[in-house]
């Protein structure tokens, strides 16, 4: 019989000197992690000598901590029967969020993702909201991005049998149900207790395919392991300053089958999101495996900045050689805005670009992906036969319709990407949730390539679209209210009155 440690024993080391917690039953000793932990050492103080599971489960992948600490630090398993539970304190803010979600409307009522949406920024707490729905500095791209798509104008052709149409395709080999991937976001359990694993199992009923982010809060192996035999699966990477790290992680995506890799290029620092940065939710910690190895954490500046001090600066042009040479899968740049470098990525030998803003959160006032998409196209263009089989333009950010898609792949995209649309559909409603956004997209495809006149994915061509306007970023285009009444606008620092 293998011996316990008692709850006893480890609440002796309860400070800064010697500082052991509890994790899913299993004792370690974190004092010489203090200081290296990314969320900083007070959270961690919070819970010495006692049971951080509850607090840890939410956005650390299962194996983070036994991957981050040395094996001498792994001081054993403590006894169930001596642990004192911490009994969470129900606040009236917890009653009002559980009384929202037993209201939630039945999900037959769920008419478009802008619902998702604003069912999520009600029942989520306020700091995880904070950190999903942010953008950095004045949130001027996370509203254009959305706005972009209502200055593209359809040109209908009629009379054409519609009678069937389909809207499957076939994304870097793989085939889809959709021209739509799942686009990797961060830190899925502080939606939902199943985090990401509610977006591999409904991509797997309805033929979707998932990019695993790097930022998860389930694991690597924990996604894969929920997946079908055969279903593909795609994986989002930010590069770790220890090249070692990043090769094995790739390498062991490469041999668990995922298809594809996309390397993200436009987070050398992340943003400033200052919703998230007023929560100061730097406090609750965050974490993943590819973070090994970070120092000096800025620990003022919300989760955003404290699960990304890995991220390797010095990515360059001169890094994709390497990681052709450590790889077969396809590489993706996720993060391109320019011709020039959308034609660097194809002399690189890259398999293609996503046009991407980080979904607003990075340097704020850059342009939209769609309206970066036509003068992308037209550099390509000079490059050899279009479209090309061999190189793919993907799309992603304020993509909340399928008309949006059906305009995106008229004017040169190979497929796009959603995040926040089925992140917010998990945080709601769990993986029937995320069934039913794939579900209702797949009703507005049918319809919107019925009126577009379009049979299948390769007719919906460029006639189709009028993108002239796209780039009058001030004009009288008229306002998406389902948008505007879900966007939650900046606040300024507030007053602290003296009680």
């Amino acid at each position: 019989m293998p011996s316990f440690i008692t709850g006893q024993a480890v609440a002796e080391h309860a400070d800064r000197d010697s500082c052991w917690i509890i994790v899913h039953s299993k004792v370690y000793d974190v004092t010489e992690f203090l200081d290296e932990h990314p969320g900083g050492s007070k959270i961690i103080l919070k819970y010495a000598g006692k049971d951080a599971s509850e607090a840890y489960e939410p956005i650390h992948p299962p194996d983070a901590i036994e991957n981050n600490l040395p094996i001498e630090k792994h001081i054993g398993t403590v006894d169930p029967n001596t642990v004192v539970k911490v009994v969470k304190e129900v606040t009236e803010e917890d009653k009002r969020r559980q009384a929202l979600m037993d209201a939630r409307p039945p999900l037959d009522e769920i008419l478009n993702l802008h619902d998702f949406e604003a069912v999520a920024k009600a029942v989520l707490p306020a700091k995880a909201w904070a950190y999903y729905s942010s953008a950095s500095d004045d949130e001027i791209t996370i509203r254009e991005n959305r706005a972009a798509f209502q200055r593209v104008w359809f040109r209908p052709r009629v009379l054409r049998d519609v009678t069937s149409v389909d809207w499957s395709t076939t994304i870097l080999g793989c085939k889809s149900s959709l021209p739509i991937y799942i686009s990797a976001t961060a830190l899925g359990k502080l939606g939902h207790p199943d985090g990401e694993l509610n977006l591999t199992r409904a991509a797997a009923k309805h033929g979707v395919i998932q990019m695993i982010p790097t930022l998860a809060s389930c694991s690597f192996d924990e996604i894969v392991d929920a997946a079908q035999p055969g279903q593909p699966l795609f994986l989002q990477l930010y590069v770790n300053r220890d090249r070692e790290i990043t090769k094995k992680y790739v390498q062991h995506a490469e041999k668990r089958g995922v298809k594809a890799l996309f390397i993200t290029v436009d987070a050398p620092q992340l943003g400033r999101r200052e919703k998230d940065m007023r929560m100061k939710f730097v406090d609750d910690g965050a974490g993943a495996k590819v973070q090994e190895g970070q120092k000096d954490v800025k620990k003022d500046q919300g989760v955003a900045r404290a699960i990304s001090s890995f991220i390797d600066p010095s990515l360059s042009w001169k890094d994709i050689p390497w990681f052709r040479s450590i790889t077969n899968m396809h590489i993706i740049l996720k993060g391109v805005a320019t011709p020039e470098d959308a034609v660097l990525a194809y002399e690189a030998g890259c398999q293609g670009i996503v046009l991407s803003n980080h979904g607003g959160r990075q340097l704020d006032t850059s342009r939209s992906g769609i309206e970066n998409l036509v003068d992308i196209v037209a550099a390509l263009k000079t490059k050899g036969p279009w479209p090309n089989p061999n190189f793919s333009v993907f799309v992603d950010g304020g993509v909340r319709r399928a008309s949006d898609v059906l305009k995106a792949i008229a004017l040169g995209a190979s497929a796009v990407g959603v995040g926040r649309g089925f992140l917010y559909a998990f945080c709601s409603y769990g993986q029937e949730g995320v069934e039913r956004a794939i579900e209702v997209l797949r009703d507005e495809f049918e319809m919107n390539m019925r009126l577009l006149g379009a049979r299948t994915i390769s007719e919906v061509v460029p006639e189709m679209v009028d993108a002239s306007a796209l780039r009058s970023h001030v004009g009288l285009t008229p306002a998406d209210n389902l948008y505007n009444t879900t966007y939650q606008p900046l606040s300024l620092a507030a007053f602290k009155p003296k009680l």
